[in-house]
């Protein structure tokens, strides 16, 4: 462990696995206390067992992103148990590919409520205690953010939709300390894609990672660390990492 972060209080929501599992990690071993939130309680309990023989300050919290009151109570909670919040780590997020002809539109409900509402509700729910810490907001992006392609189209939206909605959000609050950090991650392996309902799209998803070496989770919790650590006056606005072998 080390103490770059020390005093710091870090929110990671999408905790119990991949990227979110791995930045808390990250955050966490630099001296973050960290709440780690998900829905999935056994997989948090474990993660909170891990940090804290690691002599981590830690906390696990039970949530669904997509109830604003739910996002609303977490943050309180943080507050609560370890004095204020800064840095924000809005990770949660579910990837349900497939053509817009034919798609079972519950799909599009669940990615739009959790990939940009989810965000919304828990950066709206933080910004009090941001602001007054002047801490940092990380969102978890995408490169879909960038690059549309046939049968990812509502996946796509949500990412450009966040991204837009960070832009705002950086215009309204850097100047009162507030730092917004969008991470657009290419291909990483998690278990994201296993979400995918579609057949026909999961399988092409498959097919066109199937010889890529890609990106860890850690990989990507190093550039979200990176960012945090920046001195106040630095601002690392948006980080995309890709496979050295993606080409889209």
């Amino acid at each position: 462990m080390s103490n770059e972060l020390e005093g710091k209080v870090a929110l990671v929501t999408g905790a119990s696995s991949g990227i979110g599992e791995a930045t808390a990690v990250a955050l966490g071993r630099a001296g973050a206390s960290v709440v780690v939130a998900a829905r999935r309680v056994d997989r948090l309990a474990a993660l909170e067992r891990r940090l804290a023989a690691e002599g981590v300050r830690v906390l696990a919290l039970e949530l669904d992103v997509t109830d604003e009151a739910a996002c609303r109570a977490a943050v309180a909670r943080t507050a609560e148990e370890f004095g204020g919040l800064d840095v924000l780590v809005n990770n949660a997020g579910v990837m349900l590919l497939g053509d817009i002809e034919g798609a079972d539109t519950t799909d599009w409900t669940r990615m739009v409520s959790t990939n940009l509402l989810g965000v919304m509700f828990l950066t709206h729910a933080a910004l009090p205690h941001l602001l007054d810490r002047r801490g940092t907001v990380v969102q978890m992006s995408s490169t879909a953010a960038r690059v549309g392609r046939a049968g990812t189209g509502v996946y796509n939206a949500t990412k450009v939709g966040l991204n837009a909605f960070s832009e705002s959000l950086r215009q309204e609050v850097t100047a009162r300390g507030v730092r917004v950090v969008v991470v657009e991650p290419g291909v990483v392996e998690t278990e994201l894609r296993e979400h995918i309902t579609d057949p026909a799209g999961r399988a092409a998803v498959e097919q066109r990672i199937a010889e890529l070496r890609q990106l860890d989770p850690e990989d990507v919790a190093e550039a979200v660390l990176y960012a945090v650590r920046q001195p106040d006056h630095v601002a690392v606005n948006e980080i995309m990492v890709r496979p050295t072998g993606q080409t889209w």
